[in-house]
C-alpha cells in the first residue's frame, strides 16, 4: 500500500526531477494536460498554474494516492495506465517516476504517441538506480530467510526495465518524434536518523511491506540499517548523500517530420 505520508516526506528531492522535466516540453497552450501516476497530487497542482486554461486529467492506480490527490483540489481517478488511451484534445501527458513499475513501458509509449495527435507532447522520467548500493542491500536482505520465499516473486532487479538513454531516444526517433533524451544523477543531501532507508521505504519497499507482519517489517528494516549505513556514512556534519540517477524522456509528437521538412 502507497502511503502519501511517507512517500512525502522527501517532497522537496522527489519534486526536483518533475520541474526539470517539465522545463523542456515547449508547450505555451494547451487544452487537456494528462498526469499518469499522479501520486498525491502535490506536482499536479504544478500543471495546473502553467497550463490554466487546460484540462487536468490526473489518474494513479493507488486508491490512497487518489485519496490525497482529491484532497488538495484534483480531479484523480483510479485506474491502470496500461490501459489508458489519450482523448483527442490531449496536448501534454506527463508520467513522472512511474513507467519504471511497468515492464512494457517502451510498448505503452510508442502506442501513446500513435495515438496522440501531431503537435501533442510526452514527458517521462523514471529512476535508473536500481544496481545501486540501496537496492543491492534490500535484495540481500529480501534473500535471508524467513523472508525468501515470501519474496521471491517481487522483481528486485527492476533496473532491467529502465534501458538506457539512447533505447528511449532511438526507439521515439523511429516512432517520427522529435526528441530529448538525457540523465541525471542527483545528490541528495539527507539528514536524520537513518535517511536513505526512509527514503526507500516511501518508494522501493513498498512491495515488501505489502508482504509482511508488522513484526517481520520491523525486522526487516533493523537488517537493513547496518548495510545501509555502511553504503551510506554519516558525515561530519550529520548528513548522508544518497546519489539517485533519473532518466529523462522528452518527445514531441510528429516534431521529427516538421523539423526535417
Amino acid at each position: 500500500m502507497w502511503d502519501p505520508n511517507v512517500y512525502l516526506a522527501f517532497a522537496d528531492h522527489r519534486s526536483r526531477p518533475f520541474y526539470d522535466l517539465l522545463s523542456r516540453v515547449g508547450v505555451d497552450r494547451a487544452r487537456r494536460v494528462v498526469d499518469l501516476g499522479c501520486g498525491p497530487g502535490h506536482l499536479t497542482r504544478y500543471l495546473a498554474q502553467r497550463w490554466p486554461a487546460a484540462v487536468i486529467e490526473a489518474m494513479d492506480s493507488s486508491p490512497e494516492m487518489v485519496a490525497a490527490a482529491r484532497e488538495r483540489g484534483i480531479d484523480a481517478t483510479a485506474g491502470d495506465l496500461r490501459t489508458w488511451k489519450p482523448r483527442p484534445d490531449t496536448d501534454v501527458v506527463v508520467s513522472n517516476a512511474v513507467l519504471q513499475w511497468v515492464p512494457e513501458h517502451p510498448e505503452l509509449m510508442v502506442r501513446w504517441i500513435g495515438e496522440l495527435a501531431a503537435g501533442s507532447w510526452l514527458a517521462v522520467q523514471v529512476p535508473g538506480n536500481f544496481e545501486t548500493a540501496s537496492h543491492a542491500a534490500v535484495r540481500a536482505v529480501a534473500r535471508r530467510e524467513p523472508y525468501a520465499k515470501i519474496m521471491r516473486d517481487i522483481p528486485f532487479r527492476v533496473g532491467a526495465v529502465v534501458h538506457p538513454p539512447v533505447h528511449y531516444a532511438g526507439m521515439l526517433l523511429d516512432a517520427g518524434c522529435k526528441v530529448d533524451v538525457w540523465e541525471t544523477t542527483y545528490l541528495h543531501q539527507l539528514t536524520g536518523e537513518n535517511p536513505v532507508l526512509e527514503w526507500i521505504t516511501g518508494t522501493a519497499l513498498v512491495p515488501v511491506r505489502e508482504r509482511l507482519t508488522e513484526e517481520a517489517w520491523e525486522q526487516f528494516r533493523q537488517e537493513l540499517i547496518p548495510l545501509l549505513a555502511d553504503a551510506y556514512p554519516v558525515r561530519p556534519d550529520g548528513t548522508t548523500i544518497l546519489p539517485f540517477r533519473r532518466v529523462f524522456i522528452v518527445a514531441e509528437v510528429g516534431g521529427a517530420r516538421r523539423s526535417a521538412g
